[in-house]
């Protein structure tokens, strides 16, 4: 495979485990150093920067933060840059929690809201001037299809998803003409996932199963004929092939954007 990101250093978030560790494989396959991070005890994180490099990566470390926590944040952004600095930025590390508007706690609302959009707005604010600087920077944001639709029961996490679609598009305007063709530009984009498999979704698959007396593979039809036309999961494999072409130098031109991987759900 080509090396296009041999010599940058790529920030995911949430990358111990599910698309967050896909995507930093599929970055460090192109030759970026892999900034690790996510909630994982020292073997997790040890196991994890392991198979990033076994994927192809020169270098994994993995770097600690709540991502509740600005001041953790700024900690963490400070030792990456003393490491060299996020060329390509991704905003991985999220929750949900499924309940019903009048029964979402502050406390509820207030931890979704903190991880999965304040988290973002930390490490952007923090890794935009460094890139303008160099000419070169990607950030995706990996969203989700409710940053574009909304469902019933997840109020805090769909606020959060089109808060950062929301942002993602300011970062891109003001952004926009820092760089050139030559240098890469810098770009801000969201990918926004349909049903993919995940941990995140085990407790609506349990839920969902249990109606069909603990048939897991009848749980998961059914959320798929409610929303996905296709009818298939996506894997996180899938969206990691995404996030790596928009890093490429040949994506310098698109910004902006909230790209759907979600089976025709937000064609309805």
């Amino acid at each position: 495979m080509e090396q296009f990101l041999e010599g940058k250093t790529a920030l995911v978030t949430g990358s111990v485990q599910g698309i967050g560790l896909a995507i930093a494989k599929a970055l460090g396959r192109a030759g970026a150093r892999i900034a690790v991070h996510g909630l994982a005890d020292p073997d997790q994180a040890a196991k994890a920067c392991a198979e990033i490099e076994a994927a192809g990566a020169p270098q994994a470390r993995f770097f600690e933060a709540d991502m509740r926590e600005p001041e953790t944040i700024e900690a963490m952004m400070e030792a990456i840059a003393e490491w060299g600095g996020a060329d390509i930025l991704v905003n991985n590390a999220g929750i949900q929690h499924t309940v019903p508007l009048a029964e979402a706690t502050p406390a509820i609302w207030d931890t979704v809201l903190a991880i999965n959009l304040s988290g973002a707005f930390h490490t952007m604010r923090l890794a935009l001037p460094t890139m303008a600087h160099r000419g070169y920077g990607r950030v995706i944001n990996i969203a989700s299809v409710h940053g574009l639709v909304a469902s019933v029961h997840k109020s805090p996490y769909v606020a959060s998803k089109f808060g950062l679609v929301g942002l993602s598009k300011v970062a891109a305007l003001e952004y926009a003409d820092k760089g050139d063709r030559a240098s890469g530009g810098i770009t801000v984009n969201c990918i926004c996932p349909g049903w993919t498999e995940t941990t995140i979704l085990e407790p609506q698959i349990n839920a969902s199963a249990a109606e069909h007396g603990g048939d897991r593979e009848a749980g998961i039809r059914k959320m798929l004929a409610e929303k996905q036309p296709s009818g298939r999961m996506s894997a996180p494999d899938e969206i990691a092939e995404l996030a790596l072409w928009l890093s490429a130098p040949v994506a310098h031109n698109l910004t902006g954007t909230a790209i759907p991987v979600d089976g025709g759900w937000t064609t309805q």
